[in-house]
């Protein structure tokens, strides 16, 4: 490997190929994984500390053993080493295409007839990388005019502007399923028996000690009439879970201590209670609340029978 890779090429391919290998099995999620993960950077710091020590230590053996050879054999050494670099060809080669200089021997040929104060100058070419790269950006660059300013593609700040507005609706589809984002104007009401279940529980635990545990009121409100004080039905009632009742005499808010689907739940329990006449309920209190959104054919159908029956 000595023969092929020079140490500066040798010890940055080895890291890299292990911090590639830790970045594909270790799996990170959208950041890599030395950041995620302090002790994968812990890890790679102290494996090149290692790797540049164990380099710097052979070297120093190498040189301690060559001490050691008699003048024989330190020329048979220097020869096979000037024979195995000229052997690898291949470094030398790339790096000559790559930067086009001219041997030492022939820089008095280069030398420019300028002399500032006995400092002279070389008529050098520009290195082929230079160049190469310097091409490239030209052919970029009309890539660049004709893609945004000719044939006018997003740039970055309409990009921008589509990313937010399709995160915006993945959000609010998000926001349709998920429980624990639920909101009032999400919520729905849940009337299946193992969901009333759970919400009992939550309303015994949490609710009975102010509103009984048969909903009749006691230093809360009776739920089971048809008035409320801030508004019934799942929305209202789930906002004023969530967010407490009356300023300095209603109900706490609950937001901090049960989830959304936690708040579902007893909220759609305690609307279940309607109309169920506890022993002793608490007078009513409020307003009685009157669903708007609710279809009101069958109300206005009823309505004119009536009224038809009275004119016969």
């Amino acid at each position: 490997m000595k023969k092929f890779f020079p140490v500066y090429v040798r010890v940055p391919l080895i890291f890299f190929i292990v911090f590639a290998l830790m970045e594909y099995f270790i799996d990170s999620g959208d950041k890599p994984a030395f950041i995620k993960y302090p002790m994968v950077s812990l890890f790679l710091f102290v494996f090149l500390f290692i790797l540049i020590a164990i380099e710097i230590t052979l070297s120093a053996v190498n040189r301690v053993m060559f001490q050691l050879l008699s003048p024989e054999e330190k020329a048979q050494k220097e020869l096979e080493e000037s024979l195995s670099f000229k052997e690898s060809t291949w470094f030398k080669n790339l790096m000559h295409k790559l930067t086009k200089t001219e041997p030492i021997e022939k820089e008095g040929d280069l030398l420019m007839d300028h002399d500032y104060d006995g400092i002279k100058e070389l008529d050098n070419n520009l290195p082929p990388w230079w160049v190469y790269l310097f091409y490239i950006c030209i052919i970029f660059g009309v890539i660049y005019v004709v893609r945004y300013d000719v044939l006018g593609a997003d740039d970055q700040e309409m990009e921008l502007k589509k990313e937010l507005a399709q995160a915006k609706i993945d959000v609010a589809e998000y926001m349709k399923t998920a429980p624990d984002l639920m909101d009032e104007k999400t919520v729905v009401l849940l009337t299946d028996a193992p969901s009333l279940d759970e919400g009992k529980t939550i309303f015994t635990t949490n609710c009975a000690a102010c509103h009984r545990a048969d909903g009749g009121g006691q230093i809360g409100p009776n739920l089971t009439d048809d008035k409320w004080i801030l508004g019934g039905g799942i929305k209202n009632l789930f906002h004023t879970i969530t967010n407490g009742g009356r300023d300095g005499k209603g109900m706490i808010a609950w937001k901090g201590t049960l989830k959304p689907k936690e708040i579902q739940k007893v909220a759609s329990y305690i609307l279940s209670l309607q109309g169920s006449n506890p022993k002793d309920p608490k007078e009513a209190e409020g307003e009685v609340w009157v669903d708007d959104s609710a279809p009101k054919t069958d109300a206005a159908a009823a309505t004119t029978k009536d009224t038809t029956q009275v004119k016969k």
